[in-house]
């Protein structure tokens, strides 16, 4: 009788210990699901640069803003749309003999592949296509197709929020300035290099 009333005491004094056994693998597992959580869009903003090779005599870049949208499907891949707009140029003239200070404005759309690296890094690769204006320089065409590529990295502040920078070469394709419709306003590629530094928040 004394044996099953030891027993008894020493179940009742284990049974808080199995139960907080119990529960603990399920905050373990919640914390685990939200530390990878993924979000199926995210937004970024940030200060850009680009070179203006396609205007010619140009001996200075701009610098602008980018912005961009990113639709993710999964942990790995997205669809990005984003649109940038440059005009304050970092001397003066930008272009010799020019008094007009030239504009570069472009929409592209193309495919992401991005992951985590390390702890907080992580990067990305795109591949982009879409149109090119160049404004306040007479170029022609008025909108070139535009496309590239580049990548970048970034720092995970939280899930949401993120610090990015971010390299691209994007080509387009305007006639030199003094062409005419007698030389037929033949194409001269170029090719841009850009770089951005900005915020991205994922929803």
């Amino acid at each position: 009788m004394f044996l099953f009333s030891i027993l008894a005491v020493v179940s009742a004094a284990l049974l808080p210990l199995a139960a907080t056994s119990q529960s603990s693998p399920s905050a373990g597992s919640n914390a685990s699901d939200q530390a990878e959580k993924t979000y199926k869009y995210e937004v970024y903003a940030g200060y850009a640069y680009t070179s203006l090779n396609q205007v010619n005599q140009s001996r200075y870049g701009l610098q602008g803003v980018n912005v961009s949208v990113t639709r993710d499907f999964g942990r790995y891949f997205g669809v990005t749309a984003e649109g940038d707009f440059y005009n304050k140029s970092f001397g003066s003239p930008e272009v010799i003999g020019s008094t007009i200070e030239p504009t570069v404005t472009s929409v592209l759309f193309g495919p992401v592949l991005h992951a985590n690296i390390y702890g907080h890094f992580g990067g990305f690769v795109h591949g982009l296509l879409g149109g090119e204006h160049t404004g306040g320089e007479k170029q022609t065409p008025n909108i070139s197709f535009a496309g590239g590529f580049g990548g970048g990295m970034e720092y995970s502040f939280t899930n949401r929020f993120s610090l990015r920078t971010s390299g691209d070469i994007i080509g387009a394709s305007f006639s030199l300035t003094g062409n005419s419709p007698q030389l037929g306003y033949s194409p001269h590629r170029t090719w841009d290099s850009r770089a951005t530094i900005g915020v991205v928040y994922r929803f």
